[in-house]
């Protein structure tokens, strides 16, 4: 399942010059930040790879920042928090993680990559894994890079080639972006984002999924204060993960796969 990137060093960027990164100072330490926060989030008809969509509680520890020439995002997702049994998650795996280190090559190199409205360029990999001895187990290695996107300001764009260590064996590719827009501000310094992603996979094989695409964008907008948030998400899916709405799934043909519609989401939101 996809999350939001609530990074604070984005908004920090949104509101700051469309700079290039430099490091040819050699202070590759100049942009460092970091940012911590826990989320208590409600899905209510999420898709995904099962027979019926579902709804749900969930805490979720979500973090990031930078230092030198590392960049990196996360979060870590413990569902069903009161143990109910009446929820769809009683019983199945509680636990899901997602880690996104990228290195940048700007600070690696010392020299300014930017080109066109690219900000800076990064060895991208992203780390899936939802705590089952079968269940979800990939990393993803490719490209990624800062982008200049008018209105949005800062967006993060990344390109992946996936590994599944679950399969042993190469499976697609991932793009995913990512944007914090905030775009109306109060006189007490609080304000409103638009802030969300999108995750597109392509390429995968037929031995494994039964699509070769999925789909989900998340479209959430959100009150922030200086320690706290409250929101609500939009989420679009189709086809979410390489499973086609209404054909049976690859472990169970007697199941169909509920996999394209939209989803909602409510969070309220402590930032240390």
């Amino acid at each position: 399942m996809r999350k939001l990137l609530l990074a604070l060093g984005l908004l920090a960027a949104s509101a700051a010059p469309a700079l290039a990164a430099d490091y040819s100072d050699g202070d590759i330490h100049k942009n460092d930040y970091k940012w911590m926060q826990f989320n208590i989030m409600g899905a209510f008809n999420e898709k995904g790879a099962a027979d019926e969509d579902s709804s749900h509680d969930y805490l979720e520890m979500e973090f990031g920042g930078r230092s030198g020439i590392f960049d990196l995002y996360g979060y870590v997702d413990i569902f069903n928090l009161t143990s109910d049994t009446s929820s769809d998650k009683y019983g199945r795996d509680k636990i899901f993680m997602k880690f996104a280190p990228r290195v940048s090559l700007d600070a690696l190199t010392g020299k300014d990559l930017s080109f066109g409205p690219v900000q800076e360029l990064y060895l991208a990999s992203l780390i899936q894994w939802d705590g089952g001895s079968d269940g979800l187990n990939t990393q993803n290695i490719g490209l990624g890079s800062d982008v200049m996107v008018p209105w949005f300001g800062k967006v993060g764009v990344n390109l992946y080639k996936t590994y599944d260590s679950g399969k042993k064996d190469w499976n697609g590719y991932h793009f995913a972006t990512n944007w914090f827009k905030p775009f109306y501000f109060f006189e007490n310094g609080t304000f409103i984002a638009y802030q969300g992603y999108i995750d597109y996979q392509f390429g995968m094989k037929s031995q494994y999924n039964t699509s070769s695409t999925g789909f989900d964008m998340f479209n959430g907008i959100y009150w922030h204060s200086d320690r706290f948030a409250v929101g609500y998400g939009l989420k679009l899916f189709n086809d979410v993960y390489g499973f086609e709405n209404g054909e049976g799934l690859p472990w169970d043909a007697s199941a169909t796969a509920d996999s394209t519609g939209i989803g909602h989401y409510l969070a309220v939101t402590y930032k240390f």
